[in-house]
C-alpha cells in the first residue's frame, strides 16, 4: 500500500514508518524538518497547502501524527504551539484529501486517550467512555489536555471528506526502546534512582506495545467498517 503519515519523522511516526517500509509498503513523511530516510520525506509546514498534497492522490491511507510533543512545560507559549500545530495541521490535512482527484480510502488521525476522564471503576471504551475535564479538583494541565484533546478530534470531525473513511486513534502510551520515546524517558529516571511513588501513586498508566500500534494502523486500515474514535491500549493498564 500507499501509505502517508504527515508528522512522521517523530518518535511515534518513525517507529510506524520504519515498520510500515520494511513490511514493502510504500512510505512517504511530511516533515517541517526532512531527514535522510530508507523511505520518501517530503517537506512541510504543517499549515499551508502546497505540492505535498500531490501525494495524497490514490492513497491507500493518510495516517496523520503531527502536532508539536507534549514533552516540555506547560508554559503559555508551549501551550499555543501544542494546540495550533494540532489544530492547524489536522485541518490542512482534510483540506489536501477534499481536493484530491482520487482521495484516500482511510484518514487515521491521531488522538489520545487523554480525552478521557480519571476514574477508577468502569474501564472507559469507545460507546460509554467519559470525556474528562469535568473531575472535581482536576490540575490545569489536566484540563488543558482534554481542551487541546477534544478540539483536535472536533477539527478533524468538521474536515469536508465524504469520500474518504475517517478513524480518530485515542491511542495511550507507545512504549519502545528509541531514544526520546517515554519508556527511554522513564528508563533514564530509574537509572538516575529518580523513579519513586508519582502523585498518590494509584493512577493507571494505559499504555501498548510499539509492535501492537503498528499491527493496530494497519489493522485499521483493512477493517473497512471501522469509523470514528477508536482505543488504542493494551489490555490492561
Amino acid at each position: 500500500m500507499k501509505i502517508v503519515i504527515p508528522g512522521g519523522s517523530g518518535y511515534i511516526g518513525s517507529v510506524l514508518a520504519r515498520a510500515l517500509h520494511q513490511s514493502g509498503h510504500e512510505v512517504v513523511v511530511l516533515s517541517r524538518t526532512p531527514k535522510k530516510a530508507p523511505w520518501r520525506t517530503v517537506a512541510w509546514d504543517g499549515e499551508t497547502l502546497d505540492s505535498w498534497a500531490e501525494d495524497f492522490e490514490a492513497a491507500d491511507a493518510i495516517v496523520n501524527l503531527a502536532g508539536q510533543s507534549v514533552n516540555c512545560r506547560y508554559t503559555a507559549e508551549n501551550r499555543r504551539v501544542i494546540t495550533e500545530s494540532r489544530l492547524k495541521s489536522t485541518k490542512v490535512v482534510g483540506d489536501a484529501i477534499a481536493q484530491a482527484w482520487t482521495p484516500p480510502r482511510v484518514w487515521l488521525q491521531a488522538s489520545t486517550a487523554t480525552i478521557y476522564a480519571h476514574t477508577y471503576d468502569a474501564a472507559n471504551d469507545e460507546a460509554t467512555g467519559i470525556i474528562g475535564g469535568a473531575e472535581a479538583n482536576a490540575p490545569d494541565t489536566w484540563r488543558f489536555s482534554i481542551e487541546v484533546a477534544t478540539a483536535w478530534e472536533r477539527a478533524f470531525r468538521e474536515a469536508p471528506t465524504p469520500n474518504t473513511r475517517r478513524v480518530a486513534m485515542r491511542s495511550a502510551i507507545v512504549m519502545h526502546p528509541d531514544h526520546g520515546s517515554p519508556f527511554d524517558m522513564l528508563l533514564r529516571l530509574v537509572r538516575l534512582g529518580l523513579c519513586g511513588q508519582a502523585g498518590v501513586g494509584r493512577q493507571y498508566l494505559s499504555w501498548i506495545h510499539e509492535r501492537d500500534f503498528v499491527r493496530a494502523v494497519l489493522w485499521l486500515i483493512q477493517h473497512r467498517n471501522f469509523e470514528g474514535p477508536v482505543n488504542l491500549a493494551s489490555p490492561n493498564p
